[in-house]
């Protein structure tokens, strides 16, 4: 199983995408400062998952949420 998780820093009215197969370990790490482009901005915290059964179909939809189109369906269903 696969999650593909958004983040979000209130301190910094910042959003992340990203994927993982241990969502509670990535967060951690996330909030470690242990992932370089994510560190400046912690704490983070989740505000959507989605969980897919292949790697495959989770990076599809990864990337999707990273383009313009994934990012206008983030502001207008997430609404921060």
């Amino acid at each position: 199983m696969f999650t593909v998780y958004i983040i979000y820093s209130d301190k910094f009215d910042r959003y992340y995408t990203g994927m993982t197969s241990d969502p509670i370990g990535r967060l951690t790490a996330h909030n470690a400062g242990s992932v370089k482009s994510t560190k400046p901005y912690k704490p983070w915290k989740y505000v959507h998952e989605e969980i897919f059964p292949e790697r495959i179909e989770a990076r599809k939809r990864e990337k999707y949420l990273k383009s313009a189109a994934g990012r206008r369906w983030r502001n207008s269903n997430l609404g921060h």
